[in-house]
């Protein structure tokens, strides 16, 4: 037993290296079952359950937290923090609110993989959380899309059949308890070695390498110069909603010195390269070539940055992959994540020098849930990856919890009587229809026909929406609620002015009216209304309404705020024009500077037409309009001078 060797008792307190094991530990390795799912109970690993929702696994000893919402079980509470703070989490959380089936890890990887773009993020500032919530937007208005493959997958006769292969192989050792297993991912080894699982302890024992010591003096990786390493080493990259990272790591760990001595075992990276680039469309999702080929070429100046900047992306990302060719072939593994085609083809379409081809057996999927491409994350994904994991699981509770699943199945199933719904009376079905009918024109801003709707329904102000239980009637019951809550501004003055809403209606959260309105054009709506009916109409200070404004006052505000966002945007784009003809001065330059000194004798001047074409070979064709629509914009400016000048 381990209590009754303090030594063995020690290999668990640190984390186990797969490249690195103790001898003692490497020489009592045994394989166990293929395919069998072990619950993980080390506290600083990430969980990789192959199906949350066995039985078997409720009943495994684990001291973890779970979503029940996402069924997914974790280790610790940091862990549980990280979910929710993913995409799958934030997706089911309104995917629930809005009454649509949630999705497992599983079936979110499938959905998403159709989407253009990762929505992947958690190092993310306000722009980059405003991108993400603009991809998560657009995922969910696919839901009847992912709906349907939601349930084509749950109507699969086994489910286990789906989710393909295990993504670890499990081990014991006879220093420890037969309920103490060893995961290592399957990842890390070769197509060969996965289909020969008897000599895995073999092959496992030949992976081990010896630690090297840490230089006084590390250079860091990314550098002008290619790197080099004759070390065992494995190339990790991931590319997604304009983001770009990727790393060389060494296998063999590398011992840096600490106080008193004390070594102390740690990855060494030979080269590291991140690049980030503006191309997704914002708070609408997915890149600029994906709307292109969906919607045909927009011609604004965002899109025309976009485009620029996937060119820009896709010649970075490959002249990284040309210098740093020789060791990419040299990898062991090569672990990729690139969600969408057009991350897909930077990597791995045809051009010449292709360093990355997409039948390469060394290239590996990241066998768990991956965050925004960055160097740190990189460095997480590697420690997840060789990270031995350690699992205590009562072996007896898994027997018992498979025995009854299987008597469970065996029992021929009974059909649950369905309940009745409750009949509804002529009141409330009427009710209902208006309802809808009032919706709607509220949310389409038909003022006159709501008007004439009511008064010939007659249908006061104050009308509640049914059923008043649904969670936007319990927000929203009223008209004047929902016309706030949408930023209605014209139908929120017309409810107050010519309906005589009341503003002092309360709903379900206690929330006024007013406390709903989301912009300033809405807030003003009440002040203007105030202005109007008077001060003795209702009580505006109770229904939380500021100071009356008349509408005036309000519509030159309006004014003003749009002249400067006009404004603000104009310095904008002119900026950004300035910046690419500066770049396209730039590359001029440095082509004329190529070009040998002085002319030959007999050479031929060009004419404007070879020089043009000289110019924009090599150039895609939007870049080609773009330079093209910059040289009618220069001639128009110049046939304008000329004229003033007359």
């Amino acid at each position: 037993m381990v209590a009754e060797n303090p030594g063995v008792e020690e290999l668990l307190k640190k984390p186990l290296y797969v490249y690195d094991l103790p001898q003692e530990l490497l020489t009592t390795l045994a394989t166990k079952n293929d395919g069998q799912s072990i619950t993980v109970a080390e506290d600083n690993l990430e969980a990789t359950q192959e199906n949350p929702d066995d039985t078997a696994q409720e009943l495994a000893i684990a001291t973890s937290t779970s979503c029940t919402l996402c069924k997914v079980s974790f280790l610790n509470v940091q862990e549980h923090r990280s979910h929710v703070r993913s995409d799958q989490h934030r997706y089911n959380l309104k995917a629930q609110l809005r009454g649509n089936p949630t999705l497992d890890e599983v079936e979110f990887n499938k959905a998403i993989g159709e989407l253009d773009e990762s929505i992947s993020g958690s190092e993310s500032s306000s722009g980059d959380e405003e991108e993400d919530g603009g991809q998560l937007v657009a995922l969910l208005k696919r839901q009847a899309k992912i709906s349907q493959v939601a349930e084509e997958a749950d109507a699969l006769p086994d489910r286990k059949k789906s989710t393909g292969k295990h993504p670890l192989f499990w081990f014991s050792s006879s220093l420890f308890p037969s309920n103490t297993s060893f995961g290592i991912y399957r990842a890390l080894f070769s197509n060969i070695e996965q289909d020969e699982p008897r000599h895995l302890v073999d092959t496992l024992r030949k992976k081990q390498l010896v630690p090297v010591n840490a230089p006084r003096k590390a250079g860091q990786g990314g550098g002008e110069k290619p790197p080099v390493s004759t070390s065992p080493h494995i190339f990790m990259c991931m590319i997604g909603g304009g983001h770009f990272a990727a790393m060389l790591v060494s296998l063999a760990p590398e011992i840096h010195r600490g106080q008193g001595g004390v070594g102390e075992r740690q990855a060494r990276v030979i080269a590291h390269k991140t690049f980030h680039r503006y191309t997704t469309r914002r708070k609408q999702g997915g890149s600029q070539s994906a709307s292109d080929a969906a919607r045909g070429a927009a011609h604004s100046a965002g899109s025309t940055l976009r485009r620029y900047n996937e060119a820009a992306l896709e010649k970075e990302v490959r002249e990284l992959l040309t210098d740093w060719k020789q060791m990419i072939d040299d990898a062991q593994f090569l672990f990729v994540r690139a969600t969408g085609s057009t991350n897909r083809r930077i990597l791995f379409g045809n051009y010449d020098g292709q360093v990355m081809k997409q039948n390469d057996p060394r290239i590996r999927g990241f066998p768990f849930s991956t965050r925004r491409a960055t160097q740190a994350e990189l460095m997480r994904c590697f420690k997840e990856l060789t990270r031995v994991k350690v699992s205590q699981v009562d072996e007896a509770a898994l027997a018992a919890a498979e025995a009854k699943q299987r008597q469970e199945a065996s029992k021929p199933s009974t059909p649950r009587p369905q309940p009745q719904k409750p009949k509804l009376s002529k009141e409330e079905e009427a009710a209902i229809l208006h309802t809808t009918q009032i919706q709607a024109l509220i949310r389409r801003s038909k003022i006159p026909a709501l008007m004439s709707y009511l008064s010939k329904n007659s249908i006061p102000s104050s009308f509640t929406f049914q059923p008043s239980d649904s969670q936007q009637n319990f927000r929203s019951p009223t008209l004047l609620h929902l016309a706030s809550n949408l930023n209605s501004s014209s139908m929120v003055l017309a409810l107050l002015t010519k309906a005589d809403a009341d503003p002092s209606a309360v709903n379900g959260e206690g929330r006024m009216p007013f406390e709903l309105a989301g912009d300033r054009a809405t807030r003003d709506a009440f002040r203007v209304a105030r202005h109007e009916l008077g001060e003795s109409k209702w009580d505006w200070e109770a229904s939380k309404v500021p100071p009356a404004i008349s509408k005036a006052d309000s519509d030159s505000r309006i004014e003003r705020e749009r002249k400067a966002a006009e404004e603000e945007e104009s310095s904008r784009r002119k900026a950004e024009m300035d910046r690419l003809k500066k770049e396209d001065s730039a590359r001029a330059a440095s082509q004329e500077a190529r070009r040998p000194a002085g002319r030959t004798l007999g050479a031929v001047e060009k004419t404007a037409q070879e020089k043009r074409e000289e110019e924009m070979r090599g150039m895609t064709p939007e870049m080609r309009m773009r330079l093209e629509r910059e040289r009618r914009a220069r001639a128009a400016e110049e046939r304008m001078r000329r004229l003033q000048g007359n």
